[in-house]
């Protein structure tokens, strides 16, 4: 199955980074991708409040994408905000909360994934504004089983081997990671790492660091290091971006997990 992940930095404004998606599906399905992955936060990137946007499923930033994809013929991903029953914390006035929601539609497929593992790290804390999700999430785009996390979830295995018990040869995983010193070097261990743990294809996309167009941005939300990248079952790092936005493509051969997994039966030989 050929892939591609289209590495952006998207804007603030919802309607705007509409036309960013569009783009993106439309080069893809012209390269012969049958999956378009874009990032975490497509929707409007982290920075401010992201209460104020969210919208269902059903709502007019989701329809626009659904309908990008439905005219491309091809499955997209893209990162959005819904809303979320969870009210935040009565007792300490939290403001309400939204999912942090990979919208999941077209070629057939329509689903959705809530982020799990919020990001209440280096100093950041994701769970004041966003609820988790529970429920991991793997669909079928074209025969092969897609498995999803989000950023942060990239650091939890147990996420990742689960969705290869249910079946995903493939996990993909948008993100927004933040900079830091390292951070790169985390970014990349660990999507390694987690191939070897789930003997998937792990296809890793993450938003383009803002400061390589030119975009100066402070504080401490994570707004993207780019360096987007796919790896082999074995952890070989198959192809991968900079920091700069840009686009990857590759063809992807899953005959070739049945090989893997005989020889590495990591999956059947757990204990814990």
């Amino acid at each position: 199955m050929k892939i591609r992940l289209a590495q952006v930095t998207t804007s603030r404004d919802p309607k705007e980074n509409l036309d960013i998606v569009r783009d993106a599906v439309r080069s893809a399905a012209d390269a012969g991708a049958r999956l378009c992955v874009l990032p975490e936060a497509t929707m409007r990137r982290f920075g401010g409040s992201i209460v104020d946007v969210a919208e269902p499923l059903d709502g007019p930033w989701a329809t626009a994408v659904r309908a990008a994809a439905d005219e491309a013929g091809i499955t997209v991903v893209a990162g959005m905000f819904t809303p979320a029953a969870d009210h935040g914390d009565g007792e300490s006035g939290a403001a309400e909360r939204v999912r942090n929601t990979l919208l999941i539609t077209g070629g057939g497929v329509e689903a959705s994934y809530d982020k799990i593992h919020l990001f209440d790290a280096f100093g950041f804390a994701e769970s004041d504004t966003v609820a988790p999700g529970s429920d991991p999430v793997v669909v079928d785009v074209d025969g092969v089983g897609v498995g999803f996390a989000t950023c942060y979830d990239i650091r939890f295995p147990g996420l990742f081997q689960t969705l290869a018990d249910r079946g995903a040869q493939l996990i993909v995983v948008p993100a927004s990671w933040g900079r830091g010193p390292g951070k790169v070097d985390q970014w990349t261990l660990l999507a390694r790492a987690r191939a070897l743990d789930s003997t998937t294809f792990v296809a890793a996309c993450g938003q383009a660091d803002p400061a390589a167009s030119g975009i100066e941005i402070t504080g401490t939300a994570p707004v993207g290091i780019g360096h987007s990248m796919v790896v082999s079952p074995t952890g070989e790092i198959l192809d991968e971006l900079t920091d700069a936005p840009g686009e990857l493509t590759i063809d992807l051969d899953v005959t070739d997990l049945e090989a893997v997994r005989r020889n590495l039966p990591v999956l059947a030989n757990r204990v814990f």
